[in-house]
């Protein structure tokens, strides 16, 4: 999946249909959009107006298939990784794109393969992992200027998903076929914890504010797990075969993860997961933490995960991915395309292209248009109370 010159200069001349400006109006102090990334297109959805469409973006490369997405809330810009997440399916790029302005800046090639990124509070670094296919277990770290390689983070095997700490200090690395959730410093580089052994292999997570506690879901297991990230013990296993939900392994592929989504609400008092094969979201009481387990306290139906996402490159299952507006108001749910409201924890909309992609994160702007506030990687963790 090498991507040609010319097809890295085609991809900046992307073209835009405007349903609505994306200049708030003089009144409002913030308005907030979903950007939403099936392959191939960009669309923005306004979470004030009832998830009202107001913007679609054309972006021809990332037809070659979209790997993550992180927003920088200093310079205002959003990275798109797509192509190969290394192996069989080879290496990847990522482009640059200009909230304000609308438009993609660059795009930059690399020999190896992309994932799911996070970026730094001050925009300089783009963490990327090499690829959920890739057999090492690198993190390069990218300057958020002009994409070169500035250097190397060691983690999991297969570099899959990325969580940055608020302050820039910590990096969270999951790797796809690696049983320990791994951070490091990212000044020197060093390891500074892991947790595990997990239940095979990291898939996605999430950390709460004070950066305590790890919520992790794994390769073949419906549920999650709670580790301690003082310790690097794992404090609970969260299975939901005992809450009634069966699943019929041998009707998936040995790489499918059953759980493929979990979201901290922001105030941190509860734990959403995704449950593919019963196509629910289940929502779960974490105030006993630590020491108490999380306590199922509903499930919600949710739209059809059975069929392909389209438009799709590669990797086109519907796994899932969850993500909780950043008021905690609505859960996004990842390739069924529904709005959950945290309130009644009922649907309240459906988006098509959500249904077709598990890469979106949102971004607030302020009254001049200005971008007040980006998602640094698409995980939604847990927030300090007090803190903006």
């Amino acid at each position: 999946m090498s991507l040609t010159r010319r097809e890295l200069l085609i991809g900046a001349a992307v073209a835009v249909r405007f349903g609505a400006a994306l200049q708030p109006a003089a009144a409002a102090t913030l308005r907030r959009y979903e950007y939403v990334l099936p392959d191939g297109h960009l669309y923005v959805y306004d979470l004030d107006r009832e998830f009202r469409l107001v913007k679609h973006v054309k972006l021809p490369l990332t037809r070659y298939g979209v790997r993550g997405v992180c927003g920088s809330t200093a310079t205002g810009m959003l990275y798109v990784s797509y192509g190969g997440d290394g192996g069989d399916n080879g290496p990847g790029a990522m482009l640059k794109y200009d909230l304000r302005r609308d438009r993609v800046l660059w795009s930059r090639s690399y020999p190896f393969g992309i994932d799911s990124p996070a970026v730094s509070p001050d925009g300089r670094r783009v963490y990327m992992p090499d690829g959920a296919l890739s057999a090492d277990g690198t993190w390069y770290v990218l300057d958020g200027g002009d994409g070169r390689v500035l250097g190397r983070i060691e983690g999991g095997k297969a570099p899959h998903n990325t969580i940055l700490s608020r302050d820039g200090r910590r990096l969270y690395m999951g790797g796809r076929d690696h049983d320990e959730l791994e951070v490091a410093d990212t000044r020197s580089g060093r390891t500074l914890r892991k947790v595990g052994p997990l239940r095979s292999g990291v898939r996605p997570f999430t950390v709460n504010g004070r950066e305590t506690l790890a919520f992790t879901t794994a390769t073949g297991f419906l549920g999650f797990q709670v580790g301690s990230l003082a310790t690097g013990k794992v404090l609970h296993t969260v299975d939901l075969a005992d809450h009634g939900f069966a699943w019929d392994r041998t009707a998936f592929d040995e790489s499918y993860c059953p759980s493929h989504g979990i979201s901290m609400s922001p105030g941190e008092q509860t734990v959403w997961v995704i449950d593919g094969p019963n196509e629910h979201v289940h929502v779960f009481e974490i105030g006993g933490l630590p020491g108490r387990a999380p306590r199922l306290a509903t499930s919600v139906k949710v739209s059809s995960l059975r069929e392909p996402e389209r438009p799709c490159a590669y990797a086109c299952t519907k796994d899932g991915w969850l993500s909780h507006s950043r008021d905690g108001r609505f859960v996004l749910v990842g390739d069924a395309g529904d709005v959950i409201d945290t309130h009644t924890r009922h649907v309240v909309a459906h988006l098509d292209p959500l249904a077709n992609t598990r890469k979106y994160v949102e971004v607030q702007f302020d009254a001049r248009g200005r971008v007040a506030w980006a998602a640094s990687s698409r995980a939604s963790v847990g927030q300090v109370i007090g803190r903006k």
